[in-house]
């Protein structure tokens, strides 16, 4: 039996079409985060991007985001090291540090929908930055919660 694409290849050997599956739907690395000026700590509020749709759980205008969302991070395989506030749960962050897919994952259970049932996804959970008075106010929406590894206790998805 062939083992699946992300536990024979490494991150930059993927192609894009690859890469862009590891992707559960979660949410989390669009929401808004502040770093402690004092300790360089990153915390993520229940604030989500402008461009995130809350209830689907994805960008409105992923190809386009950078054009309205200038400080949008891409991700690539080159510098997912550098960006320790990635979710713990996140596909790109486990495969990075070896720990393989969890068993939520959509590309291991085969339903897109076992992000959300396994509690990793932030879906409904979040408010827009538009319905701030101030950017700033989304400091008042901290959820450190959310820098804990979510859906953990679900496998590795590496059986």
């Amino acid at each position: 039996m062939t083992k699946p694409f992300w536990q024979t290849k490494r991150l930059e050997q993927m192609t894009r079409e690859e890469w862009e599956s590891l992707c559960d739907g979660c949410g989390l690395c669009c929401l808004i985060r502040f770093e402690d000026e004092d300790t360089g700590e990153v915390f993520p509020t229940r604030v989500h991007c402008k461009l995130f749709d809350s209830q689907a759980c994805t960008c409105t205008d992923y190809a386009g985001r950078k054009d309205h969302v200038p400080d949008c991070i891409k991700l690539t395989p080159w510098n997912i090291e550098a960006l320790g506030w990635m979710p713990l749960s996140c596909a790109y962050r486990r495969l990075h540090e070896g720990r393989g897919l969890a068993n939520w994952h959509p590309l291991v259970s085969g339903d897109p929908e076992t992000v959300h049932t396994a509690g990793v996804s932030i879906r409904g959970q979040t408010i827009s930055e538009l319905e701030l008075e101030k950017p700033e106010d989304a400091v008042e929406h901290e959820a450190m919660e959310w820098n804990l590894e979510r859906g953990a206790s679900t496998g590795t998805g590496n059986q």
